[in-house]
């Protein structure tokens, strides 16, 4: 049974194991031939991105805190329509350039439409962009939803390492697990600023970590 979670690397021997022409699977033999990416990186990736481009399409992406910057080219291979994405981290892995360049060899489309930066400061966000962040650490989170929040932006991320004791919990830890507290109360604040709010969940077997929360201006809100 394959370990969906797991941290080692794909490499070229294991594109075999993906066979066929579905999307995912020619996403995936892409990612072997990188040789670079944790197996559980390309699977919370994935179930991320199509997520959220069932909600929102378009825009330009910013992916905050983005590793290897797999996330940013997802959502533009699943949605042609947004113009370009940047992948932003205070510190890119070494290998996040050879990830990319086998993501453009199978699909040139995306030939310098994904900008790599690595830089102290995140990009200044405007109304229409769509800020995704997978697994943000602790208070980190809270900075993209408000940065994005302050711009109108779409957002969506995928929390981790919570700061249970600094983060604010909204008064529920009394009920609920301190982690899941300090979520419902970000998605609180969210809705508070106007935003429309989704959750969901992607597979645990990729991640415990696995809890979605989209916002979408209520003013970009359809229906």
């Amino acid at each position: 049974m394959v370990d969906l979670g797991s941290k080692n690397r794909l490499m070229p021997m294991q594109a075999e194991l993906f066979a066929g022409d579905a999307l995912f699977a020619r996403i995936a033999r892409a990612v072997c031939a990188a040789g670079c990416l944790p197996r559980k990186e390309l699977y919370e990736s994935w179930e991320m991105a199509r997520r959220v481009r069932r909600r929102v399409r378009g825009g330009r992406v910013v992916d905050w805190a983005c590793g290897h910057g797999l996330l940013a080219h997802l959502m533009l291979i699943l949605d042609d329509s947004s113009p370009a994405a940047v992948a932003f981290d205070t510190r890119l892995p070494p290998s996040a350039e050879k990830l990319q360049y086998a993501l453009v060899n199978a699909w040139p489309r995306l030939q310098d439409k994904v900008a790599l930066v690595e830089a102290t400061q995140g990009p200044t966000l405007k109304a229409g962009d769509v800020v995704v962040s997978c697994h943000a650490c602790g208070g980190l989170t809270d900075e993209v939803l408000h940065r994005a929040a302050s711009a109108r932006a779409f957002v969506a991320v995928m929390p981790c390492c919570h700061d249970v004791g600094s983060s604010d919990d909204g008064g529920l830890g009394g009920w609920l697990d301190a982690a899941l507290a300090i979520d419902a109360t970000r998605g609180a604040h969210l809705r508070h600023a106007g935003y429309r709010v989704f959750t969901q969940t992607i597979k645990r077997e990729i991640t415990p970590k696995n809890r979605l929360l989209i916002g979408i201006p209520e003013e970009r809100a359809a229906g």
